[in-house]
């Protein structure tokens, strides 16, 4: 293989090595009016299944957020080659 094509064929092999993707999905919302304040809980997990003291919890993002009244709950999973995922919940409220 010609120096050249290794290259561009590196050129174009490693961003995909450092790629990730990440989403926000709703999870539930109540009838309770849409509060001011945000709480957040994340948790790092490595190859999907080692995740070691992680709570990323609706309690734990609604205590964070000094929020008793929830009006709304997403989750964020963001994920890097499935070497490195990150759960992150947004809880919303008063």
């Amino acid at each position: 293989m010609n120096k050249k094509l290794r290259s561009l064929l590196a050129l174009f092999i490693f961003p995909l090595l450092l790629s990730g993707c990440s989403a926000i999905l709703p999870v539930t919302a109540t009838s309770n009016e849409l509060g001011s304040k945000t709480g957040t809980a994340e948790g790092t997990c490595y190859f999907s299944v080692l995740c070691i003291d992680v709570d990323a919890s609706i309690q734990a993002a609604a205590k964070n957020g000094g929020i008793t009244k929830i009006s709304t709950v997403d989750l964020q999973t963001t994920n890097v080659l499935g070497i490195i995922v990150t759960y992150k919940t947004i809880v919303t409220g008063e």
